[in-house]
């Protein structure tokens, strides 16, 4: 639940990135419905709503929420039952998709982040969102395919078994580390084959190897 004085919070935030790029009523009412604040450092508590990227410790990041809509619009939610995301973090993204998605599947690789991550979704009640520490570049073939993925960190390139969790017809997001530049990424799956599309510059930390205990 979220409770009215948030409410009037996220919707200005909703509102102001509205402005900055247009949303879908779907991906609009989950970052309305999600509170940033639970996410956000206690210190950090009074930038919730701004948007920008905030640390969160462990040297990652919270998205600025302005970001995270737009990857979850680019992941075209609509019709769609699971998403799986590589790198949960602070768990704002993962919970902004649980509104979107029927079932999240987050992976972090920092088990002390997540372990954050978790309290929170179960203050907030965000049943519908499944955890796992792991290196994220594995994926986790047990609930594949998956009609999404999402990148949460930045990648040189994808590894083929996320390509082959993915199911045909799906969709993977990914900001791609390309010279100097990191550019969100969109991968479609059509007959067995992923086809590539460019869509914005970014700036996300990178993915890293293997699992922070």
């Amino acid at each position: 639940m979220i409770d009215k004085v948030t409410i009037i919070k996220t919707t200005r935030m909703a509102e102001e990135i509205s402005k900055k790029y247009p949303l879908s009523s779907a991906v609009k009412n989950a970052i309305i419905h999600t509170n940033r604040e639970m996410f956000v450092p206690l210190a950090m508590r009074h930038n919730a709503y701004r948007l920008d990227a905030l640390p969160i410790g462990a040297q990652q990041f919270i998205s600025s929420p302005l970001t995270v809509a737009k990857m979850s619009q680019y992941l075209t939610p609509e019709g769609c039952d699971n998403v799986l995301e590589i790198g949960c973090g602070s768990g704002y993204q993962a919970a902004v998709l649980s509104h979107l998605f029927r079932r999240v599947f987050t992976i972090e690789r920092i088990e002390s982040l997540l372990l954050e991550a978790k309290d929170r979704f179960r203050h907030l009640k965000l049943g519908n969102i499944h955890t796992r520490t792991d290196d994220g570049q594995n994926g986790w073939e047990q609930y594949a395919p998956f009609d999404r993925i999402l990148f949460s960190a930045s990648a040189r390139v994808v590894p083929k078994k996320l390509f082959d969790q993915l199911r045909e017809g799906g969709i993977l997001i990914a900001p791609m580390e390309r010279g100097r530049e990191q550019v969100i990424t969109r991968f479609t799956k059509q007959g067995g084959k992923i086809m590539e599309d460019s869509l914005e510059v970014c700036d996300f930390v990178p993915i890293l190897d293997g699992v922070v205990r």
